[in-house]
């Protein structure tokens, strides 16, 4: 006979997987790392099936353990809902949200702030990160929705694009070239360039410039698109950003032969309802702020 499955073990495993190794899962759970494992062993031998690969750095999902996380989040969620419907009060689920770390500040800012009251009865939590993290945590189902690129390839996930933009040279308004509306890259040949460690086209960029013959200066190297817009805001350098970095004191001007692209959109994780989520006030309030930035800046 099949023996029950614990709650106990099923947080165990759900902690460990939004973790990704058994020290930090432990402390989420608190409790000491030898029984948080020997609560894991139990589970795989009820399930009769290895759910992670063990490595001294991380721990990573086996294909059952994957199989096996998205039923386990959605009998957890089933437990928190019994409980508040026995206590008979109101379930607040947060909303965990990943946003591109390349995506406005001020757009999230505004976001939050046509939120408002919503957030007492909504509770989010906001998840920061390059393209690929945010995959990876849509895929460990550590995030619900994410506010990032869509791509061709990212069709295991039901995706929303919300706009297409391109790509564009961000200068002083005092730089030489300024007045230009286009600007090759062999007249930037002395110009020194802020390196945007986040942009997602960075390869990208600097095999255009590589290519033609054009080596650079690089005076600073940053995570902050804040702060990277306040060294070209001084004259400290240029850079290359996506053309919704509409900014006082930036002037963007477009590139020759630079075709490069983004469609932002919305990714939803394969344990939620799109439909549902979709309908509800958090991320309808997010795509109308959105979209109404984007035909402000246009």
């Amino acid at each position: 006979m099949a023996s029950m499955i614990d709650r106990y073990v099923l947080k165990y495993f759900l902690a460990v997987v939004d973790a990704g190794n058994f020290s930090k899962a432990a402390a989420q759970c608190h409790v000491s790392q030898p029984t948080l494992s020997v609560g894991i062993a139990k589970l795989e031998r009820q399930l009769g099936q290895p759910l992670f690969h063990r490595s001294n750095r991380r721990v990573e999902l086996t294909a059952a353990g994957a199989r096996f996380a998205a039923h386990a989040r959605r009998i957890e969620a089933e437990f928190a809902l019994a409980e508040h419907a026995v206590r008979q009060t109101s379930p607040r689920i947060t909303l965990r949200l990943g946003v591109l770390a390349t995506i406005p500040a001020p757009w999230i800012e505004e976001f939050l702030k046509r939120l408002g009251s919503e957030l007492a009865s909504q509770p989010i939590e906001i998840v920061e990160g390059r393209e690929r993290d945010l995959i990876e945590r849509l895929a460990r189902e550590q995030i619900d929705v994410a506010l990032t690129i869509v791509r061709s390839e990212s069709d295991r996930f039901a995706a929303e694009t919300l706009f297409s933009e391109g790509y564009s040279l961000a200068l002083s308004p005092d730089h030489p070239l300024a007045g230009k509306p286009v600007i090759a890259a062999e007249e930037l040949a002395e110009n020194p360039m802020i390196v945007r460690r986040q942009c997602e086209l960075l390869s990208d960029t600097s095999r255009h410039f590589t290519a033609r013959g054009v080596r650079p200066f690089f005076p600073a190297r940053t995570l902050s698109e804040e702060r990277a817009l306040g060294y070209v805001r001084t004259g400290l350098g240029i850079t290359v950003m996506p053309d919704c970095y509409q900014a006082d004191g930036i002037v963007l001007r477009k590139m020759a032969d630079f075709p490069f692209r983004r469609d932002i959109g919305l990714l939803y994780a394969q344990h939620v309802d799109r439909t549902q989520l979709r309908q509800e006030g958090v991320i309808g309030t997010l795509v109308e702020t959105i979209q109404r930035l984007r035909g402000a800046s246009a």
